[in-house]
């Protein structure tokens, strides 16, 4: 019974992450029709662009902390009912400042997605399957990348651009209520999840700030996230204004990487479970899956250089399967070093970190392809993942339960005390 709930638990995940792609893209193809019935120019869409920023940079980490009080259960329908009900109300806009409003209460409500779905695995199984249930939670949110063009445009020719924005509200207040529907028991947990006395379920912010995977982990994510909004959101560009290619065709090869990413993100949890089940220790495996990722990115400067467009998106493919590796046992090693107390709230330091990082060289990035070209960032995406992963083994020399309060089992690595 306890195999059955946990992987209809998974399959929910990936189905909420996916919701959180889908539901933050549908925007991107709507306003093309937003912008003609509300004459809202470009500096008013980076402005609500701007808003769901914001408020999804802030709460990643406060859902995170939100989270590692209440639980996975409550966290999760809090955090997928607010941005569903958000989405939803995107279908009665009738000005500006109602889509900046509605677009932060987005931002409030997927901020704590990622940290909800790392903290209910890391609960729900143990150190041998939790990267395999890892990528197929974070899966969703690729696949969603994927499915959210075609499905706008079709929901958007039978239902209209509003019903682009409500059924896919609708489909996540469902969510909610199938996910509140699973009996949560404490029998039914991994077995290898430490038992938390009450005493101990809060880890003080502070502490955490204390220790030095923290901050390790928080700076990897600062230096990576960018790269991997250059990919998200400059690929069309890219492929338009160098590669000359048409915007149907475009269309038609936009999702190819996203689908690498998706299969990446299963593929990488399954194999370095696999590794543990060898006799790989934790540290080892999830280092070894990270490191191939790290030298699979090294393919990406060779984008500029390759005439054929074709080789072009399937390197993009490469490095987007690269990521897949690298983000599930990336996730995954925050819940191995900080269990359920803390792994979200971790989780959720690391995402801001990253969508403030985004949020800031977003600009640059575009100031450096209108001076120069792209051929810089091709360059720099090839070379901050294999920098991030030196950083991870120099900083991280094992990865392994941190000592996080006088009753808890692990080995403490603490930041010198001469520098706190």
């Amino acid at each position: 019974m306890r195999k059955n709930i946990r992987w209809l638990i998974v399959c929910l995940l990936f189905i909420a992450t996916g919701l959180s792609f889908l539901d933050r893209q549908v925007l991107s193809i709507a306003i093309i029709k937003i912008q003609q019935e509300f004459q809202i120019t470009d500096v008013q869409y980076g402005m609500i662009n701007t808003s769901f920023l914001i408020s999804y940079a802030i709460m990643f980490t406060l859902g995170g902390w939100l989270i590692d009080r209440v639980g996975g259960k409550t966290g999760l329908a809090l955090s997928v009912g607010i941005w569903s009900i958000a989405n939803s109300l995107h279908a009665v806009i009738n000005s500006f400042s109602q889509l900046v409003a509605f677009r932060f209460f987005l931002g409030v409500g997927e901020g704590g997605c990622f940290p909800g779905a790392a903290w209910t695995v890391y609960r729900w199984f143990d150190k041998k399957e939790r990267a395999l249930a890892n990528g197929i939670a974070i899966g969703g949110s690729a696949i969603g990348a994927v499915v959210a063009p075609p499905l706008t445009i079709w929901l958007s020719e039978h239902y209209g651009w509003r019903g682009g924005f409500l059924i896919p509200g609708l489909i996540g207040i469902a969510w909610v209520i199938a996910w509140l529907l699973i009996p949560w028991k404490k029998e039914n947990m991994a077995s290898g999840t430490e038992s938390v006395p009450a005493q101990m379920d809060k880890v003080p912010f502070l502490t955490l700030l204390k220790k030095r995977p923290t901050w390790v982990f928080i700076l990897i994510r600062f230096l990576l996230d960018p790269v991997f909004y250059f990919m998200m959101f400059w690929i069309p560009k890219y492929l338009s204004s160098v590669r000359n290619v048409s915007f149907e065709e475009i269309g038609k090869l936009f999702w190819i990487p996203f689908l690498a990413l998706g299969i990446a993100n299963v593929l990488g949890g399954w194999f370095s479970g696999q590794l543990i089940a060898r006799n790989f220790s934790v540290n080892k495996a999830r280092k070894t899956v990270m490191g191939i990722a790290a030298l699979l990115t090294l393919a990406a400067p060779a984008i500029e250089w390759v005439s054929s467009v074709e080789v072009a998106v399937a390197l993009m493919s490469v490095f987007m399967f690269a990521h897949g590796f690298w983000i599930t046992n990336y996730i995954t090693s925050i819940s191995d070093m900080f269990g359920q107390k803390a792994t979200s709230t971790v989780v959720g330091l690391s995402g801001t970190a990253g969508a403030v990082s985004g949020l800031l060289l977003n600009p640059l990035m575009g100031a450096i392809i209108q001076k120069y070209s792209y051929r810089p960032l091709w360059i720099a995406s090839g070379l901050l993942y294999p920098l991030a992963f030196i950083l991870l083994i120099v900083l991280i020399p094992s990865i392994k339960s941190l000592y996080l309060g006088d009753k808890q089992e692990g080995l403490l690595e603490d930041i010198p005390a001469s520098v706190r």
